[in-house]
């Protein structure tokens, strides 16, 4: 059977993936998202494609130097009105996306690339879109005391498996897309490549 590589630090993905009976190593990919994001933004590119962009850099960076695996590079952005956010750098930027969700609707784009080979064999761009309930500032004050630096490890200031499922009044899109990779496809695919039982 042939190796399967997961080219992010994400536990959660690590997780969902492990917890599929998935058999797979773990190599993190450096990759300068900050450029990415603003030179595609630059070009009128969309959220969209923006986050496959990142997924492919990153699944490109780890097979350039594991040619015999299939390595898989995820992304995920979320778009609120235009406008693109990225992790909390800290706290109080977690409390702003927080108050700045408050009462509206964004967009959770999961977008996940598998290269083999230097070629790319699968890609897949999942979208959900979630509405926050009114939040009032002594919940959030209370939910960041809660939750702590977790705020900080997802774009979106919340884990909707655990305290974040408390910020919504309403979801509409696939549960493991909101956790950063669209499994069951996903699942689908190793399965066609031989990558796991059938």
């Amino acid at each position: 059977m042939a190796g399967l590589i997961l080219a992010s630090g994400s536990q959660v993905r690590r997780r969902l993936l492990a917890d599929a009976g998935v058999t797979f190593a773990v190599e993190a990919a450096e990759v300068d998202e900050t450029e990415i994001k603003e030179r595609y933004r630059n070009e009128g590119c969309s959220v969209e494609d923006t986050a496959l962009a990142l997924a492919r850099a990153k699944a490109r960076i780890v097979a350039g130097h594991n040619e015999d695996a299939h390595v898989i590079g995820a992304d995920q952005m979320l778009e609120q009105d235009g406008r693109w956010f990225d992790k909390p750098a800290d706290l109080a930027d977690a409390r702003k996306h927080l108050q700045a969700f408050s009462g509206r609707s964004h967009r959770l784009i999961t977008a996940t690339s598998v290269i083999a080979a230097a070629a790319e064999v699968w890609h897949r761009v999942e979208i959900a879109t979630l509405q926050v309930r009114p939040l009032s500032n002594e919940f959030i004050d209370g939910y960041l005391a809660a939750v702590g630096a977790d705020a900080c490890a997802s774009v979106g200031a919340y884990q909707l498996e655990s305290l974040g499922i408390q910020l919504f009044e309403r979801i509409d899109g696939d549960y493991f897309t909101i956790l950063g990779l669209p499994l069951v496809p996903l699942l689908a695919f190793l399965r066609s490549r031989g990558l796991m039982a059938s």
